[in-house]
């Protein structure tokens, strides 16, 4: 009996050394600065302790949540003096990217120096932004694919898009083709997740492109299964309820537009083998294709826009895979009615957003957003580019992105959607 019960204790012994384990340790990413607060952190009541708010905050949590968030706080009250290493002021450099003309002219580089506008009223402009988004995500009469389901409900293959910087408190789920490399670079400068000879970079603009969107320099929501197991669900919530999360979007429309042209109007071996290929088939009756991109610009073989519209409305191609991250749906890769943002931006007014968002962060004296890395597909170009598409397929592709309409408060195209 004895032995019995000294074993039930040894096992219990066991299992909370490991959770204490995996906790404190966390795994080399910065557990010491796991609630350092913004912003937009909640209130603390007088000597409360730093990532335990008592009250409502923590009352939805599960118990075990409150565990270990209590464990956190733990562990950054015993390593509260660990320097921080980025409490300097940052000098924006002057690097910038080689590119060819034809680039330029497609992705639309803009290293000008922007004059400061009539600063919006950012503070309104955020409350009137995340009200629309709460509204429709609460209204039951407008639906969408996935809205009902809750942040449980969403496979881990599906947090890809959430970029997570321990140091600072903030999450980041980037949107492709809505200035998503400068903000990896910021997001890589912050968390100091990339070296350049041993010295974590200081100016995102030094931080090469190929390192940038390579998945393993960034940690994200879907490799937490990998690191905590069966806690992972736990600390994702608890980052979420603690941290502060962000996204970009633009116009759908003429994020289509961009993505057009940045993967199919350039050379991209990738997306000619994976996709050029494939449409210029099914929807240009092409039947023997080269096998290099350069080959086939050659041939002057180029998959048009009319094709690209029919790939996307084309009901296999989701049956085969879901939507490239670059045309895949904001709702699908952000789950705005699942995690509650703090802060929407906007490409539309990138420059006004990106300064504002750093200052509520506080990190405003660490870096500034890099030049507007701008593409000219501008929302005047929409009439020329559908031009040529059916009416039809038109109303079509509005239906398959009309929650990202709704959801970020942009206007229906409404002189695209009718005779």
């Amino acid at each position: 009996m004895t032995k019995a019960r000294l074993l039930r204790l040894s096992v219990v012994l066991v299992s909370i050394f490991m959770i204490l384990l995996i906790i404190v340790y966390w795994d080399n990413v910065g557990t010491a600065h796991f609630y350092l607060h913004t912003s937009f952190s909640r209130p603390h009541s007088p000597g409360a302790i730093p990532g335990i708010t008592a009250g409502e905050d923590w009352e939805a949590l599960p118990d075990v949540d409150e565990f270990l968030a209590k464990l956190l706080s733990s562990s950054l009250k015993q390593n509260s003096s660990v320097p921080r290493k980025t409490e300097q002021l940052l000098v924006q450099g002057s690097s910038k990217p080689v590119v060819n003309n034809l680039e330029e002219n497609v992705r639309g580089y803009d290293w000008s120096t922007h004059n400061d506008r009539n600063s919006l009223d950012q503070e309104k402009l955020q409350i009137e932004r995340q009200r629309t988004l709460r509204e429709f995500c609460a209204n039951s009469s407008f639906t969408f694919p996935t809205k009902e389901r809750s942040f449980d409900d969403i496979p881990n293959y599906e947090l890809n898009h959430l970029i997570v910087d321990d140091r600072h408190g903030v999450i980041y789920c980037y949107v492709p083709k809505v200035a998503c490399t400068n903000w990896k670079r910021v997001m890589i400068v912050l968390s100091e997740s990339l070296l350049d000879q041993g010295v974590p970079y200081r100016n995102p603009l030094d931080i090469p492109r190929e390192h940038v969107h390579n998945t393993s320099t960034h940690l994200t929501f879907n490799k937490f299964w990998r690191r905590y197991g069966k806690f992972s669900r736990h600390l994702m919530k608890i980052k979420l309820k603690k941290y502060t999360k962000f996204l970009f979007v633009r116009d759908p429309f003429v994020r289509l537009i961009s993505a057009f042209r940045s993967k199919f109007e350039l050379e991209n071996e990738e997306f000619y083998r994976r996709f050029a290929i494939p449409m210029l088939k099914l929807y240009s009756n092409h039947t023997s294709l080269p096998t290099s991109v350069s080959e086939a610009f050659g041939a002057g073989l180029r998959v048009s826009f009319s094709d690209f519209i029919q790939y996307l409305l084309d009901p296999r191609t989701e049956k085969m895979a879901p939507f490239n991250e670059h045309w895949r749906q904001v709702y699908r890769l952000c789950h705005p009615c699942q995690i509650d943002y703090d802060f929407i931006g906007k490409l539309e007014t990138l420059d006004e957003d990106a300064a504002y968002l750093l200052q509520l962060l506080k990190v405003d004296r660490l870096l500034r957003f890099p030049p507007s890395y701008r593409n000219r597909t501008a929302s005047s170009w929409e009439d020329n580019w559908f031009a040529k598409i059916p009416l039809a397929w038109r109303q079509q592709l509005y239906k398959l992105y009309e929650a990202d309409f709704v959801l970020f408060g942009y206007p229906k195209p409404e002189n695209l959607l009718k005779d």
